[in-house]
C-alpha cells in the first residue's frame, strides 16, 4: 500500500569549491526548513568518527627495550621518535587488496654510512620515507623527520601498521605486543576539521528554506571529496537497517503537476494581445509603434526602457503598470523559473498558441 506525501524541497545540484590544500566547501540548497541542520550534523559526525585510514600501531627498534631509552648515535630519545612516528600519514596503494585490512609488520634494515653523515655535515636526518619507502602503503609525508643520526649504524626497525577509525590509545589496541615492541597511540582519522553552516535561501517567494554549507579539511590520506562520499555511503548503510520495518511505500509529490499548472496559467496571460486588454488608445498606439503586440513581450520589458519609446510618458506607464498589476503581472518580470526570457518570449508564445490550436 502506498501513502502519498507532499513535496519536499531538495537540492537539485551540489556545488563543490576548492578553497585550499585538501579543503573544500560543499554547498547544497534548498532543503526544507530544519533539514540543513539535520543533514549537516549527520554528515559531520560520520566524517569525524567513522572514516578509516592506516596508522602505525607500534614500533620496535633493534637494541631498544622501552620508550624512555636513549640510543647511541641518535640525537633524539625514543620518546621523541615515537611522537614523530605518530605523524606518519599513510594511505593504501591498492584499496581493493583486502589483506591490507589486517595489521601487518613492516620490517626495514636501516643502514646509515659514514659518507651519508659526512655529506649532511655530521648529522643525517632519517625520514619516514627512509623507513617506509617500499611498504604496501603510500606515504603522504615521506620527508617528515623521525630522528637524527650522528654515527654510522645498522638497525632493524619493525613497524606494525593497521587500519582503524578515530583515535585509539595504546592500551586499547587489540594485539599482543612482542618483546621490546612499543605500542603507540594511533590517529586513524584522516580528517582535520569539519564545519557546517546553515543559511536562509529562497524558493519562489519564500525565504525560509535552508542552504547547507559544509567545509571539510583532510590531512591528505584521503581527499575531502572522498571523505564526503564515504560518509554518505556509511550513513545510507545505517539507515537501510530500518528497511525491515517498512509497512507502506511512501510516494512523494515532485511538484511537477503544480509547476506545469502554474506555467500554463502564466502563459495564458502572456499570450494575450495588447488590444485584448482595456488600455487607452494613446498607450495602445505607443506599444504598437514599439512592435510590442503581446502581454508577454510587454512584461519582459524593463520600466526604464519603456520611457524611451516615442510619445510614451509617465501617465501611459502608470496606466500599464496598473493594468498589469490587476493581472498579477509587472514590468521587468523574472520568468526564468518557467524558462522564459526576453530572447525567447515570442517563440514560446507562438509555440503555446500552436499547441492550443492542436488540442
Amino acid at each position: 500500500m502506498a501513502v502519498k506525501y507532499g513535496k519536499f524541497e531538495m537540492p537539485k545540484k551540489i556545488k563543490i569549491e576548492e578553497i585550499g590544500p585538501h579543503k573544500i566547501r560543499c554547498i547544497a540548497e534548498p532543503f526544507e526548513r530544519g533539514y540543513g541542520h539535520t543533514v549537516g550534523n549527520l554528515i559531520r559526525r560520520i566524517i569525524l568518527t567513522s572514516l578509516e585510514a592506516p596508522a602505525i600501531l607500534s614500533v620496535r627498534i633493534e637494541g631498544v627495550s622501552h620508550e624512555y631509552t636513549a640510543i647511541e648515535g641518535i640525537i633524539e630519545d625514543m620518546t621523541v621518535i615515537c611522537l614523530n612516528l605518530k605523524e606518519a600519514l599513510l594511505r593504501m596503494k591498492n584499496i581493493e587488496d583486502e589483506t591490507l585490512m589486517e595489521p601487518r609488520i613492516i620490517t626495514k634494515t636501516l643502514e646509515i654510512t659514514t659518507d651519508q653523515i659526512a655529506k649532511n655535515k655530521g648529522a643525517y636526518q632519517v625520514t619516514l620515507g627512509d623507513i617506509l619507502g617500499e611498504s604496501p602503503f603510500e606515504l603522504v609525508n615521506p620527508d617528515f623527520p623521525v630522528f637524527t643520526v650522528t654515527k654510522p649504524l645498522i638497525k632493524q626497525i619493525d613497524l606494525r601498521i593497521g587500519i582503524g577509525r578515530g583515535y585509539v590509545p595504546s592500551e586499547r589496541h587489540n594485539f599482543e605486543p612482542k618483546m621490546h615492541e612499543i605500542v603507540l597511540d594511533s590517529i586513524f582519522s584522516p580528517v582535520r576539521l569539519v564545519n557546517y553552516f546553515v543559511e536562509n535561501t529562497r524558493v519562489g517567494q519564500d525565504t525560509d528554506f535552508d542552504r547547507l554549507i559544509l567545509e571539510i579539511t583532510t590531512d591528505g590520506r584521503i581527499t575531502p571529496k572522498e571523505a564526503l562520499n564515504f560518509s554518505i555511503e556509511i550513513g545510507k548503510a545505517h539507515l537501510q537497517v530500518f528497511d525491515s520495518l517498512k509497512k507502506h511505500e511512501v510516494v512523494f509529490d515532485t511538484g511537477e503537476v503544480t509547476a506545469n499548472k502554474e506555467k500554463e496559467e502564466i502563459l495564458e496571460k502572456l499570450a494575450l494581445k495588447i488590444n485584448e486588454i482595456e488600455l487607452s488608445v494613446r498607450s495602445t498606439n505607443c506599444l504598437a509603434g514599439a512592435n510590442i503586440t503581446t502581454i508577454g513581450e510587454l512584461v519582459v520589458m524593463p520600466e526604464s526602457e519603456m520611457l524611451r519609446f516615442r510619445n510614451f510618458g509617465k501617465k501611459s506607464l502608470s496606466e500599464i503598470k496598473e493594468k498589469l498589476a490587476e493581472m498579477g503581472l509587472s514590468l521587468g518580470m523574472d520568468l526564468s523559473k518557467y524558462g522564459i526570457n526576453r530572447g525567447n518570449i515570442q517563440a514560446i508564445i507562438e509555440k503555446y498558441l500552436q499547441e492550443k490550436v492542436e488540442k
